[in-house]
């Protein structure tokens, strides 16, 4: 039987253990109809993603659940896979190639592509790598990619589908668009930045010089697009103004008062000016009163033509300018501070600007319909449940959606456009060649105008004329169109795979809150589309991680923290288990980071943002550490510890397995079975609603404080008598027992110990505790007697070890102690445990009475549940000492005593106050009279 080293090492061990996993093919799943499936697909990371704190969550959660219905013996999926990650990894790229001296436009599309695969072969996909160091039990064999050829071929059709079908369109809406990026980008990909900034006031004077209306803005260079005045209907400062004109300062143009109720009468002066190019809700204020769009700003954030004298001009240099003329002109009327939330670009964090452009769109209530019925249903169930309020309330009031994005690298849309029938629609480039995708000018040509062709593959003619020169539609598909499909994409759509057909819809998502808009509603909308169900049964929406101030853990914080880096310290278990320790149903886990700088030796709190150098030396050579993590790494020591002690004193020879007679067991095995019983039930009961806080604790309170404190204490003895063989199978039973339970949260650790077990203490023919079977509740465990009985010597234990405590008594010393019974039944229970509570409070002698101890002996006493504790004074203790104490209390008691009793010589707080109150200030005097007198008892005895 191997043997243990003394001290746990996670480094070898956990290497070891994953490469044997997967070697024996343990992460594989099969097509078995014959077997209940549980099936996951992960939320894909980008492929230019490396680990971080959050997804240690979100993967650790996912792999649990996976472990702990692969041992409930379902067949198991949980499919990994990567994002292509459009803007990200082309950015990355072109960064590259600025080092490089070059551009992706010098060296044009086919081959900036081919520059991009070559990127991703050698640098993407490192996360996939990081995910196995933290024991995630993936299906490797299926890993899929967002722009592999069954995927991309999955995308197109979802894209042709919904075109045929006449849900997409191409036409002119408010988008983000980054100007560095030169892209629209989705809501996910803006960062909100809070930064002081200023609030303009601005009069608008009316045509005929009676007056004016004042509105406030926090972008003045946007009025130059201004067409209308807003206020609300229900603002009676402006009813009698509706449907006047008022003349835009410095253009000239007059705008109409309109009344709508987007128009917040709190907000400033009342009345807002209207932009439909450069805001959505101006844009919908624009739909609804028939306004013009005046696009001021342009693509490269610079003024365009309509913007009159400022046309050229940077925007923040034009609102500078803008500024100094509204002052000149005499119709600034006040610039006041205001904080603001800015929406920066996540990538490249330049200030996002809403624009009115031409792209594709979705057209998104008519699908929007069903997927939300499915959670009104109680189709698909959202935990915690009050995100399926969030998740509907975003439905109900769905926009159409913007898939177009300017970018090279993606899905490009599958829409191709004669040269020949667009002819003097299309515009070409000077010098255009044969090619026709690189002929067109796209800059200067309206696609919305042109004639389209949708196809799944490239038409070798046009169906209309025959010609042979089309061009393709130059933009790529936002990313969250193509992982909309990712449940059933990744099973083999649009074939009819055994895959799919076998393990959809999945079983649970597991995602964080921030995506539930952008990914889970899409995904809901696009399986009941395509497939007419559900794409997952179960939302578990996950704890969003901060650091001990509550601030996000993020690189651009100086928050941030490499899980690896906590690996390498601490062990993939630890880091693992102090995760799932607190993600309970809070949504917000507070995950205590501090760095050591190794160049100065300062404790950071946090790093300078970005560069992650030490505040005080700036050194990048720091070390993270965490107090969550490390006590989670000594509780792996307990369970090493521990296991070493079972080990090393079990026989391979003895009978292990099987619910043992009760009737020939003491009372600390009854109980330790009992606990086991009700632990395997929380733990059960925990992960079956996504509770995980609560299995961890069952599993922490159960190993380190009821086997290893208290049974094993008590088992110790009893090994060195004819009850050994007894007692070494139950330590074994339940330390097997445990290590499944544990398997799903910490499972190299588990792994390494269950391996070392004797064969005959380990489930028949289970090669691995991944593959035997999961812990299930057993009635046959429980015993309330037994820990009835356990808690009332658990509270013996206790009080007496604070007795020798307070007086002082050094911990080897073994001590007199008389136990007055309060009843015959308790005495009995007593006397019939003298040996392990003379274990457990290092007892000379125990002497168990039903008569109360003679007066004038000097002793202390402890009530408790079952009767009072007597601990003779004498030489063993500092009398003294304990005198001083006890005085000490004595007054602290009186004052309190005093306090209360001023109250109730109050006649005001006794006629005022309510009844309860004052009884309730009655029964604190008398318990502080009698604590008093108790004390004042036990100074008499020791002087």
């Amino acid at each position: 039987m191997p043997e243990l080293p003394k001290a746990y090492d996670p480094k070898g061990v956990e290497k070891k253990w994953y490469d044997r996993w997967m070697q024996e093919g343990y992460f594989h799943a099969v097509v078995d109809p014959e077997r209940p499936r549980f099936s996951i697909t992960i939320p894909p990371p980008n492929v230019t993603g490396s680990l971080h704190i959050g997804h240690a969550l979100c993967y650790t959660l996912q792999d649990v659940l996976t472990r702990w219905k692969r041992m409930q013996g379902y067949e198991t999926l949980c499919l990994p896979g990567m994002d292509h990650a459009g803007i990200a990894t082309q950015n990355a790229v072109e960064r590259m190639l600025a080092g490089e001296g070059t551009s992706r436009h010098e060296l044009g599309r086919e081959k900036f592509l081919e520059r991009v695969w070559e990127w991703k072969e050698r640098y993407g996909g490192t996360i996939l790598e990081q995910f196995k160091t933290m024991g995630y039990s993936f299906d490797w064999e299926r890993t899929r990619f967002t722009l592999d050829e069954g995927y991309y071929r999955a995308v197109i059709e979802h894209f042709v589908r919904l075109y045929e079908d006449g849900h997409i369109y191409r036409g002119e809406r408010v988008i983000n668009w980054c100007p560095r990026c030169s892209t629209a980008i989705s809501d996910i990909e803006i960062e909100y930045d809070e930064r002081d900034a200023e609030l303009y006031h601005i009069d608008y004077p009316f045509p005929d010089g009676g007056g004016h209306i004042t509105v406030a803005t926090t972008r003045p260079e946007t009025m130059l697009g201004d067409t209308a005045v807003a206020v609300n209907p229900k603002d009676t400062r402006y009813t009698d103004v509706i449907g006047k004109r008022v003349i835009l300062p410095v253009i000239g143009r007059e705008l109409p008062i309109v009344a709508d109720d987007y128009a917040d009468p709190e907000f400033g002066t009342g009345a807002v000016k209207v932009t439909p190019a450069h805001d959505p809700n101006d844009f919908e204020i624009g739909q609804r009163h028939g306004l013009p769009s005046v696009t001021v700003i342009g693509p490269d954030a610079v003024m365009t033509a309509e913007a009159g004298k400022y046309a050229g001009k940077e925007r923040y240099q034009a609102r500078r300018e803008l500024v100094e003329e509204l002052r000149a002109l005499g119709v600034l009327r006040k610039v006041e501070p205001y904080r603001l939330s800015v929406n920066t670009c996540a990538r490249c964090h330049t200030v996002v600007e809403p624009l009115l452009m031409e792209q594709w769109f979705v057209r998104m209530a008519e699908i929007a319909r069903p997927a939300a019925d499915v959670v009104r249903e109680g189709k698909i169930r959202f935990v915690p449940e009050r995100f399926a309020r969030t998740y509907l309330n975003w439905m109900d009031n769905i926009r159409d959606w913007c898939i177009s994005r300017q970018l090279w690298w993606g899905h490009r849309i599958p829409v191709y456009y004669c040269l020949d029938c667009n002819s003097g629609r299309i515009h070409l480039l000077d010098g255009a060649g044969d090619d026709p995708d690189s002929a067109v000018d796209w800059s200067r040509t309206k696609i919305s105008e042109l004639d389209a062709i949708a196809a799944r593959q490239r038409p070798e003619c046009c169906s209309k004329c025959g010609g042979k020169r089309l061009a393709q539609d130059p933009d790529v598909l936002d990313t969250w169109f193509s992982s909309a499909l990712w449940t059933f994409a990744t099973l083999g759509w649009p074939d009819e795979t055994p895959d799919l057909k076998y393990f959809h819809p999945t079983s649970v998502l597991t995602t964080a809150r921030d995506i539930i808009y952008l990914w889970v509603a899409r995904m809901i909308m696009a399986s009941l589309y395509f497939l007419k169900e559900i794409p997952f049964e179960d939302v578990y929406i996950y704890a969003t991680v901060q650091n001990q101030d509550g601030q996000r853990m993020s690189k651009s914080l100086g928050t941030g923290v490499d899980p690896l880096d906590l690996v390498e310290l601490y062990g993939a278990d630890a880091l693992r288990f102090a995760l799932l320790e607190q993600t309970g149903r809070n949504q917000d886990l507070r995950f205590p980071v501090t760095f050591r700088c190794r160049s100065c030796g300062t404790i950071n709190n946090t790093l300078k943002p970005y560069t992650g150098e030490c505040r005080q030396c700036g050194s990048t050579d720091v070390e993270a550490q965490s107090s969550r993590v490390e006590q989670a790494r000594n509780f792996a020591n307990k369970i090493w510890n521990a296991s070493r002690f079972v080990l090393m004193n079990i026989d391979p020879e003895d009978v292990f397995g099987g619910v043992p007679d009760k009737a020939h067991l003491r009372l600390e095995d009854r109980w330790i079975l009992s606990r086991l019983g009700k632990t395997i039930r929380e733990v059960n009961d925990g992960l079956g609603q996504y509770d995980m806080e609560r299995a961890a604790r069952a599993l922490y309170d159960f190993i380190w404080s009821e086997y290893c404190d208290w049974y094993l204490e008590m088992a110790k003895p009893r090994l060195k008598t004819e009850e050994a063989p007894s007692v070494r199978s139950i330590l074994a039973g339940v330390l097997e027992a445990t290590l499944r339970l544990l398997h799903p949260m910490m499972p190299f650790i588990t792994e390494e110990i269950w391996q070392a077990l004797p064969e005959a203490a380990r489930p028949a023919k289970a090669p691995s505790i991944m593959v035997a079977p999961y812990a299930v509740p057993d009635e046959r465990l429980e015993d309330a007697q037994a820990e009835r009985e356990m808690s009332i010597l658990q509270e013996l234990v206790t009080r007496a070890r604070n007795l020798r405590a307070e007086a002082g008594i050094a911990p080897g010393k073994r001590v007199e102690l008389t136990f007055v019974a309060a009843s015959d039944d308790m005495a009995a229970l007593a006397e019939g445990n003298r040996d392990a509570l003379g274990t457990l409070i290092r007892l000379e002698s125990l002497n168990v009475t039903l008569e109360e101890p003679p007066t004038g002996v000097k002793a202390l006493t402890a009530p408790v549940e079952a009767g009072t504790l007597v601990l003779p004074l004498g030489d063993a203790a500092d009398i003294q000492r304990e005198i001083e104490r006890l005085t000490a209390e004595r007054e602290a008691i009186r004052k309190d005593v005093e306090k209360a009793q001023a109250k109730l010589s109050n006649p005001g707080f006794t006629s005022k106050a309510p009844p309860d109150v004052v009884e309730k200030q009655r029964r604190i005097v008398e318990e502080l009279t009698a604590r008093m007198e108790a004390i004042e008892e036990r100074l008499r005895i020791l002087t």
